[in-house]
C-alpha cells in the first residue's frame, strides 16, 4: 500500500452498521471502537449514522454528540432491520460500514452501487461452541466461514490486528483486500492524578470486560484457589457486567475464594481509571481478541499485563517481555501472573514500557486512519501503509520522566 497523505475533501455521510451501541449493557471493545472512530469521523467533517439493536429501555432514535443513532430490533433481528435499512435508504449515503462481530449484517446483497467495507475485530472460531449448542454453532460457524468471506468477496476490509488478518487470510481472504487500523486509547486527562495512586496493599490482579463464557475469568479465580497456600492475601477485582457474572460468584465459591473475588459490575471511568492504577496486574485469560483494548488501557496508568499469546490480538497490544507477558497453556499463564506478583524491579520495568507503548495509540489517529481507509475505497485518496509501532524508537525519543512519576508508577 502507498502512503497518503491527504484526507477525503467531500462531507462524506458514512452508516455504520453495530449490533451494539455505547449504551447497550453488553457493548464492549467492538462498540468502544465503532463510537470513538465515528467521532473522529464527524469531526474530520462528515455526516455518521449508526444503525443498531435496541434493548430495553432505548430510545429508538438519539445522538451520541454529533452522530445519530438508530435502533431497531432486537441482537438477533437487528441483521434483517439493518439490510432493510441499506435497501430503503441506501441513495442516502456514500459508504457502509458492516461490523461483523461473528455474523455481519449481509449489506452487499441489498446495498447495490453502494461501497462496502466489513470490519472485523476477530474470527469467532471457538467462541461459537463456548456461547451456543453444537447446531447454532456449527451454523455460526458456517456463516463465518464459507458464507461471509463469498458475499464479501468485492468488498474491502479493515481489522484491528495482524493476527485477524491473517485469521481471514485462512477462511480465503485475500490480505492485500484487509487495512489495519489499530485501537486508540482513552487518555484521561487526569492521568497524572491517577499516577499519585498507591498500588493496593495486598497484591491484585484485575480483570476489566463483559462478563460472557469466553472470556474464561474463571481462569483467573482458579489462580487465586491454586496458590491459597503461598499467595493467600493474592486477590481479584473483576470489573464490567454481563450474564455471567452469577457463573462467575458461584465458581469462586466452589473453589473457597469467594472472599478474595470483588466484583464491581459497571462502574464510572473515574473508578475504572483508579481500579487499572492500583492493580499489581491485568489479566486477560480470553482465547480469543481482537485487539485487547484493557491491555493498552492498562498501560496508560504503568500496569503490565498477561494474556494468552494464540488469542490474536494481545499478541500485538502486549509486547512480551517489554509490556506484559504472553502466555501458551494455563500454566504457564498462571505462572506470568505469580511471576509478576513477586517479582517488583520486573513489574516496574514493564510498568513503564507499557505506558509509554500505550501512549501511541490514540483515537484521533484511528479514525483518521479510517477516514483513509474510505477515501480509499471511494477513490478519493490512496491507500495507506500499515500502522507500525516501533517500541525502541518510542523508547530512544520519550522525554525523561519526572522524578515522581517513576515513584509512583514503580510502586
Amino acid at each position: 500500500m502507498t502512503q497518503s497523505t491527504t484526507s477525503p475533501k467531500q462531507r462524506l455521510r458514512v452508516l455504520y452498521l453495530s449490533w451494539r451501541d455505547r449504551e447497550n449493557p453488553e457493548a464492549g471493545g467492538a462498540e468502544t471502537f465503532t463510537e470513538r472512530t465515528s467521532e473522529v469521523l464527524t469531526q474530520q467533517g462528515h455526516d455518521v449514522t449508526i444503525f443498531t439493536a435496541s434493548f430495553p429501555g432505548a430510545s429508538p432514535r438519539t445522538r451520541h454528540g454529533d452522530v445519530r443513532v438508530l435502533r431497531r430490533g432486537s441482537k438477533f433481528s437487528v441483521y434483517l432491520h439493518g439490510m432493510l435499512h441499506v435497501l430503503r435508504h441506501r441513495d442516502d449515503y456514500d459508504v457502509v460500514l458492516d461490523v461483523q462481530n461473528g455474523v455481519p449484517f449481509w449489506a452487499p446483497l441489498v446495498a447495490g452501487d453502494l461501497p462496502v467495507i466489513n470490519i472485523v475485530h476477530h474470527v469467532h472460531r471457538e467462541q461459537w461452541s463456548a456461547v451456543f449448542g453444537p447446531k447454532v454453532a456449527r451454523l455460526g460457524w458456517l456463516l463465518e466461514s464459507r458464507l461471509a468471506p463469498f458475499v464479501y468477496r468485492r468488498s474491502r476490509y479493515v481489522t484491528v490486528s495482524k493476527s485477524t488478518r491473517s485469521e481471514l487470510e485462512e477462511l480465503g481472504v485475500d490480505p492485500g483486500r484487509v487495512d489495519l487500523v489499530y485501537s486508540g486509547n482513552d487518555r484521561p486527562e487526569d492521568l497524572d492524578a491517577y499516577a499519585r495512586l498507591e498500588r493496593t496493599e495486598a497484591p491484585t490482579m484485575l480483570f476489566l470486560g463483559r462478563l460472557v463464557p469466553h472470556k474464561h475469568v474463571e481462569q483467573a479465580v482458579d489462580i487465586l484457589a491454586s496458590r491459597a497456600m503461598s499467595h493467600p492475601d493474592l486477590e481479584l477485582h473483576v470489573v464490567g457486567g454481563g450474564y455471567w457474572e452469577d457463573a462467575i460468584a458461584e465458581h469462586a465459591r466452589a473453589r473457597g475464594v469467594a472472599d478474595r473475588v470483588h466484583l464491581h459490575g459497571f462502574v464510572e471511568e473515574s473508578r475504572k481509571h483508579e481500579l487499572l492504577a492500583r492493580a499489581w496486574v491485568v489479566v486477560m485469560p480470553s482465547h480469543k481478541e481482537g485487539w485487547g483494548l484493557t491491555i493498552v488501557e492498562a498501560g496508560l496508568h504503568g500496569t503490565p499485563a498477561v494474556a494468552y499469546e494464540f488469542a490474536g490480538g494481545p499478541s500485538e497490544s502486549i509486547v512480551h517481555g517489554r509490556t506484559g507477558l504472553l502466555a501458551d497453556s494455563v500454566s504457564e499463564f498462571e505462572d506470568h501472573v505469580i511471576r509478576l506478583v513477586d517479582d517488583h524491579a520486573m513489574r516496574r520495568d514493564l510498568g513503564r514500557t507499557a505506558r509509554l507503548y500505550a501512549s501511541s495509540f490514540d483515537w484521533v489517529r484511528a479514525g483518521r486512519r479510517l477516514e483513509s481507509v474510505i477515501g480509499s475505497v471511494l477513490g478519493l485518496t490512496d491507500r495507506y501503509r500499515d500502522d507500525v509501532i516501533d517500541l525502541d524508537a518510542l523508547i530512544a525519543t520519550r522525554p525523561e520522566p519526572r522524578r515522581t512519576e517513576l515513584e509512583v508508577v514503580a510502586s
